[in-house]
C-alpha cells in the first residue's frame, strides 16, 4: 500500500518536482543538463573521428574502422589526382597537336574498326592463312599458332589500313580450332573468314603469291590485287612444305626482303634464321603498306633474336 501510494504521489508531484530540478541543477553552455554532458564526452572519446551520419550526429566506430576509412579515403583522393592529372595531360596535347581528333567512345571506335574490316574484305588487300598442315605440328606448336593468330588479328584491328584475313582449310572439329577458342577470348565473333577450303580452290591462281622463305624471288610491293598467303606453321616445325605446295599448284612465291636490306649480326650463338612467326610477316607487310618503307617495315617485325639486322646500322 505504502508503494502503491508513494507511486502515485510521484505521478502526482512529478510536474513541481521536474519544476524544481530544471531550478536546482545547474546547466551547461549549450542548455543541457551537467551530468548529460558527461555522457556526452565520454561517448565522443570512444570515437574521436567517428563519422557523420546523415542527420549530423556523431556514430560511434571502432578503430579498425577508422583505419578503413582513412585508407579508402586515401585512395578515393588518389583516384582523383590521377584523372586530374590525366585530363590536363590531354588537355596540353590537344594544345601541342591541334589537328588530333578528339577521344572518341568505346563504341565509336569498334564501330570504325568493324567498317575498316569489312571495306578491306571487298576492296583489298587480303591475306590467307594457310592451316592445310596443322597435321605436321604438335600440340605445343598448335598452342603456340593459335596464340599468333590472336596477335595476328589484333594488329589487323589497330591497322590504319587491315586485311581482309581469311582463315583456309581449317576444320571447326580440329585441334588447332579448340587451341583457339581456348587461348582467345571472342574468337568466334572475329570478322574474318573460316572455311574448310583449300585456298588454291578459292581465289584464281594467279591472283596468288605465296610468301616463303625458301624462295629465290623477294617481294618487291604490296599488290592490292593479289591475295598473300601466308603457311600456318611455326618456328619450331622443320618441315619445308609451304615451298613444295606453292610449286605444286604452279603458285607465284616470293619471300620477305631481308637479304636484300637486313645483314646478318655477329652474336654467341652464331644464330640466323628468316623463318618469322605469321604475326611478324603480318606486322612488315601492314607496316610497309602504310609506310612504302621496306626497312621501317623490317625492323617492326624481324626482332633482334633472329641475327639481323639493318644495313645502315652496322658501323
Amino acid at each position: 500500500m505504502d508503494w502503491k501510494l508513494e507511486g502515485s504521489t510521484q505521478k502526482v508531484e512529478s510536474p513541481v518536482l521536474q519544476g524544481q530540478e530544471g531550478i536546482l541543477e545547474e546547466t551547461g553552455e549549450d542548455g543541457l543538463p551537467e551530468g548529460f554532458q558527461l555522457l556526452q564526452i565520454d561517448a565522443e572519446g570512444e570515437c574521436q573521428e567517428g563519422e557523420i551520419l546523415a542527420t549530423g550526429s556523431t556514430a560511434w566506430c571502432s578503430k579498425n574502422v577508422q583505419r578503413k576509412q582513412r585508407h579508402w579515403e586515401k585512395i578515393v583522393a588518389a583516384k582523383k589526382s590521377k584523372r586530374k592529372q590525366e585530363k590536363e595531360r590531354r588537355k596540353a596535347n590537344r594544345a601541342e597537336n591541334p589537328g588530333i581528333c578528339p577521344q572518341h567512345s568505346k563504341r565509336f571506335l569498334r564501330a570504325l574498326t568493324k567498317d575498316k574490316l569489312l571495306e578491306a574484305k571487298h576492296s583489298g588487300p587480303r591475306l590467307c592463312i594457310d592451316l592445310s598442315m596443322t597435321h605436321y605440328m604438335s600440340k605445343k606448336e598448335l598452342s603456340r599458332l593459335a596464340g599468333q593468330i590472336r596477335r595476328l588479328y589484333g594488329s589487323n584491328k589497330k591497322a590504319d589500313r587491315p586485311f581482309w584475313i581469311c582463315l583456309t582449310g581449317f576444320t571447326t572439329d580440329s585441334p588447332l580450332y579448340e587451341e583457339c577458342v581456348r587461348m582467345n577470348d571472342g574468337f568466334s565473333s572475329y570478322l574474318l573468314d573460316i572455311t574448310e577450303e583449300d585456298c588454291f580452290s578459292l581465289f584464281p591462281l594467279e591472283t596468288l603469291v605465296y610468301l616463303t622463305p625458301d624462295s629465290e624471288h623477294a617481294l618487291e610491293d604490296v599488290d592490292l590485287n593479289k591475295v598473300y598467303i601466308l603457311g600456318g606453321l611455326v618456328d619450331e616445325s622443320i618441315q619445308k612444305v609451304t615451298f613444295q605446295k606453292a610449286r605444286e599448284y604452279s603458285v607465284k612465291t616470293a619471300r620477305l626482303p631481308i637479304q636484300e636490306y637486313m645483314v646478318r649480326n655477329q652474336n654467341g650463338k652464331n644464330y640466323h634464321s628468316e623463318i618469322l612467326a605469321i604475326n611478324q610477316v603480318f606486322d612488315i607487310l601492314s607496316t610497309y603498306l602504310e609506310t612504302h618503307n621496306w626497312p621501317e617495315a623490317l625492323k617492326k617485325g624481324v626482332s633482334s633474336g633472329k641475327g639481323y639486322i639493318l644495313r645502315n646500322s652496322v658501323e
